[in-house]
């Protein structure tokens, strides 16, 4: 290996040191997604179907329909998806309802919803407007409220969040041009002052969503950092920085191929003068405080998502009806109706997650972090195919733009803008790619944690004895029992038929995943974490079960409401995932990988230019 790739490899290694020391290290209250890719899941923890209260849920109807009222009289979102902008009457209304409030105790002049009552609003506002939900998202899902609620002072939430509740909007600072998941790269400094009372920060953040029109910020910077044992760790801090402090400059609004109307900056940060006290939760702990709040800022996003299905398939719905070719409505084609039923299984589906997370969050006995991602992950790749055959049944129609439907006097449903609009929640709150890091890294951790005494150069000799002996008392015990039967049938005993037989193979797979990754650990050891192609599988598995999980508990749940078709739609799910779950497991015995990757380098060093003959550079 040259001293070039010792380099890059040492790089990497700080990297995933400074990574795993912000993230929460142990598991204080349980998690079925975990248990699940260990073949041992409870499913006593997402059975019966959690449900919201009366109560709440009135709370929640009522305000729908306020805010359905005046978005319906008061936004076109075609307009402002050509015009780049959202109304400022529209800002106002929005503040007098207290839709920038949402989630803010009532003690502080908010609404005070909880996460799934919040989820159902975001759920309808994406529906009908994306960068009106994006503007209502970013400010409360990752901006400034919900790490003030989670970790702030009481002076500080005093302070800020009535601003809030007054229409205030606020925005999270973190990416920067040269640093997207790798933080510690981190530019961006806050240098304390000579009384330590102040920081001043310098730097620049991109893609800030709300960045050009915020009044509070959340700002991620790097500050002195800390000595243990001889080295220095990195210090990242979260700052509360209101937007009329002297030095910070809006100097470009980004534009995308969608959510024309979000106002997504480049800011640049010169000697900015931050109070020591708007630190939040502690000087070093920003990147800790970043991924705790994506417990549940994440779950916003699989909201929106089966927001935009439940319109797409409306839309497919009405299209496949009305639309006749050859003698007959398209719908009753073969082409189309598999199409039509892939959209509404799956919407099932991503509606059955949204919900059991969204109740997750707000039971606080549940550790959701993996929940949270497996969520984001599976809506937002589920929903950006389901938008995709939606324009595909319109047809041309799809393609074409609303405003140009509207102006020919035909049906202007606008597919082709929600379909920009959409193919960016795969990328923000980290890309599909980043999640299937996450994701692993999270299920293998009860595995890590049993290894890593055995590893670490810092452990004396009699510990690592003790460790190991330990390890192989646990493995001992687990391994077998993955081999074996459920000894009990679960909460499949209590659903209807067919919905019984998918949840046994869920307990039945779930096993096997545990086998394939435990070999798969033996196997690899410390090279696993570079097999990103075993453990996309491993990931890929691992939350199709967790959706058939829910999927059918969802349904079960309804079928007692008096929504017996709810089944159907469960099976047809259940079945194409079960598809997908085998492909899985055959893909990791028998693949190609070693020899597409060679393809790979072979591209990356210009061996393939040579395609790339008679086309303008």
């Amino acid at each position: 290996m040259s001293m070039y790739d010792k380099n890059i490899s040492q790089e990497k290694l700080k990297s995933l040191e400074f990574a795993e020391a912000a993230r929460e290290q142990e598991w204080k209250s349980p998690s079925f997604a975990l248990q699940l890719f260990h073949g041992n899941p409870d499913f006593r923890l997402i059975y019966p179907f959690p449900a919201q209260s009366a109560e709440e849920k009135r709370a929640g109807d009522e305000y729908m329909v306020k805010i359905e009222k005046f978005l319906r009289e008061n936004l076109n979102p075609d307009e402002v998806d050509r015009t780049c902008l959202i109304p400022d009457t529209v800002m106002k209304g929005l503040a007098e309802l207290g839709a920038f409030a949402l989630k803010i105790p009532t003690e502080y002049g908010g609404k005070g919803f909880s996460q799934y009552n919040y989820n159902r609003i975001m759920h309808l506002v994406s529906s009908y407007c994306g960068s009106t939900a994006v503007l209502l998202s970013a400010h409360q899902s990752i901006g400034v409220p919900q790490p003030l609620k989670l970790f702030g002072t009481p002076e500080q939430k005093k302070k800020y969040l009535p601003m809030f509740a007054k229409g205030a909007v606020s925005a999270f600072a973190l990416t920067e041009p040269t640093v997207g998941s790798d933080p510690r790269n981190m530019k961006t400094m806050a240098v304390p002052t000579a009384d330590g009372k102040h920081f001043i920060i310098n730097g620049e953040k991109l893609w800030c969503t709300n960045g050009m029109i915020a009044d509070v910020l959340v700002v991620m910077a790097v500050t002195p950092p800390k000595v243990v044992k001889g080295r220095e760790i990195k210090q990242i801090t979260a700052f509360i920085v209101e937007a009329n402090t002297p030095g910070i400059q809006k100097v470009h609004r980004c534009h995308f191929m969608g959510l024309h109307g979000i106002q997504n900056g480049l800011l640049h940060f010169t000697n900015v003068k931050v109070p020591r006290e708007n630190i939040i939760l502690g000087e070093g702990e920003g990147l800790k405080l970043a991924l705790m709040t994506l417990n549940t800022g994440r779950l916003t996003l699989p909201a929106a998502s089966v927001g935009i299905g439940k319109w797409c398939l409306n839309v497919a719905r009405q299209w496949s009806n009305k639309r006749h070719q050859w003698g007959s409505a398209i719908g009753e084609h073969e082409a189309i109706a598999l199409k039509l039923n892939y959209i509404a299984s799956h919407t099932f589906a991503m509606d059955a997650v949204t919900w059991l997370c969204s109740a997750m969050a707000d039971d606080h006995t549940r550790d959701i972090r993996l929940e949270a991602a497996i969520a984001k992950y599976f809506c937002t790749e589920v929903s950006w195919t389901v938008t995709d055959e939606t324009l595909q049944i319109r047809g041309g129609s799809g393609y074409e733009s609303a405003s140009s439907l509207a102006k020919r006097g035909v049906d202007y449903w606008p597919v082709e803008r929600v379909l920009r609009d959409v193919r960016i929640n795969r990328i923000i709150e980290g890309t599909s790619e980043i999640m299937h890091l996450f994701i692993a890294r999270e299920a293998l951790d009860p595995h890590l944690s049993k290894i890593k005494p055995l590893i670490s150069g810092r452990v004396p000799l009699p510990a690592k004895l003790a460790a190991a002996f330990k390890m192989f008392s646990y493995y001992a015990l687990w391994y077998p029992k993955l081999w074996l039967p459920p000894l009990t049938a679960g909460a499949s005993a209590n659903l209807v038929h067919p919905l019984n037989n998918h949840m046994m193979y869920a307990q039945l797979a779930s096993k096997r995943l545990a086998r394939y990754t435990f070999h798969q650990m033996v196997q690899y050891q410390q090279k696993l974490e570079s097999k990103q192609s075993i453990l996309s599988r491993v990931v890929d598995i691992g939350t199709e079960l967790f959706a058939i999980a829910c999927t059918c508990t969802y349904a079960d749940h309804l079928v007692k409401k008096g929504q017996t078709n709810a089944v159907e739609l469960a099976d047809n799910f259940c079945l194409d995932a079960r598809q997908r779950i085998d492909a899985h497991f055959r893909g990791g015995a028998a693949n190609h990988d070693r020899q597409y990757l060679k393809t790979a380098k072979k591209i990356l060093s210009n061996e393939f230019e040579w395609l790339e003959n008679e086309i303008i550079k």
